[in-house]
């Protein structure tokens, strides 16, 4: 499974949005805040949107408490 670089942009106000790297790291915005896993949980579904899987596919395998992230993807 490939391992994915992510950047999250909690709080924005823009909505939900994902942005595609030329080195095939993501952004991504949120409108959750980081408040008792509300936007690890809102970044999983929006990733899982993004890419066509399920959520339950999808993990967070570093920086759980952090904005730069790598997600585990099938």
């Amino acid at each position: 499974m490939p391992d994915v670089r992510v950047m999250v942009k909690p709080g924005s106000r823009s909505g939900e949005r994902v942005e595609s790297l030329v080195d095939g790291s993501l952004i991504v915005h949120l409108r959750e805040r980081p408040i008792e896993g509300a936007a690890n949980a809102a970044l999983l579904a929006t990733l899982a949107r993004h890419w066509g899987v399920p959520k339950s596919r999808l993990a967070i395998v570093r920086g759980a408490t952090s904005r730069r992230k790598v997600v585990r993807r099938p």
